[in-house]
């Protein structure tokens, strides 16, 4: 970057300050939230790490230096609303997937639908058609919390709540059902994957070990010049 372009003392002085503002508000959102999911605590989030970001970027340009901020999966972060703010629809959009981890288990509970069903056991010879006889006797949210009973292993899985200003006319999206998710529409998302486990495994694994308590510490004194 030339020194054309850099940005000013006074423009770093003045994101350094937002992040002094962002953190108050966020503090405050956390205090005074209202539930686990509380809107203005995600808000109050979005709005610390969008400042802290800015700060850090002409922190770089202007001395060369960084900070110790880093923001989660702020890479893939959504772009900022621009939905209704008195949104009079919503349209909630899931993602669970699975892996078939135990197939007899799976045909067995197919094969148990059909004959509860009085039919013939024949979907339930095949895993697809097990599945489809699975999805049809109990609800997505039920097979999620018995999984394991089905023989299905639990993979990634994310849920998107968008807003809108009506809802959409029936049928009109049946067909590609999430082909026309508007980002900027996403009012919050949740995302479970083992990629954060692996992530928090690795942050303890990098962590000094505690110290052994039966061992005899050898403490000194704070140097007072220090």
């Amino acid at each position: 970057m030339s020194d054309a372009a850099q940005p000013t003392a006074a423009e770093v002085r003045a994101a350094a300050e937002a992040v002094k503002t962002a953190l108050d508000r966020h503090l405050a959102a956390v205090e005074s939230r209202s539930g686990e999911d509380d809107p203005a605590v995600y808000d109050a989030f979005n709005q610390l790490a969008a400042a802290a970001e800015a700060y850090d970027e002409l922190l770089y340009d202007r001395y060369d230096e960084v900070t110790p901020f880093e923001i989660p999966g702020s890479e893939d972060a959504l772009p900022p609303y621009t939905g209704p703010e008195e949104p009079s629809a919503l349209s909630v959009l899931i993602r669970r997937d699975y892996a078939v981890a135990e197939p007899q288990r799976l045909l067995a509970h197919a094969q148990r639908i059909e004959t509860a069903d009085g039919e013939i056991p024949e979907a339930s010879g095949t895993v697809h058609g097990a599945l489809g006889l699975l999805f049809g006797e109990f609800e997505p949210d039920e097979i999620a919390s018995r999984h394991k009973e089905f023989g299905l292993e639990e993979g990634d899985s994310t849920l998107w709540v968008t807003a809108s200003d009506e809802p959409a006319d029936p049928g009109e999206w049946l067909e590609a059902p999430f082909d026309q998710v508007d980002a900027q529409q996403v009012v919050c998302r949740f995302d479970v994957s083992a990629v954060f486990d692996d992530d928090n495994d690795d942050e303890l694994e990098d962590a000094d070990p505690a110290p052994d308590l039966d061992e005899d510490l050898d403490l000194e004194p704070l140097d007072a010049d220090r």
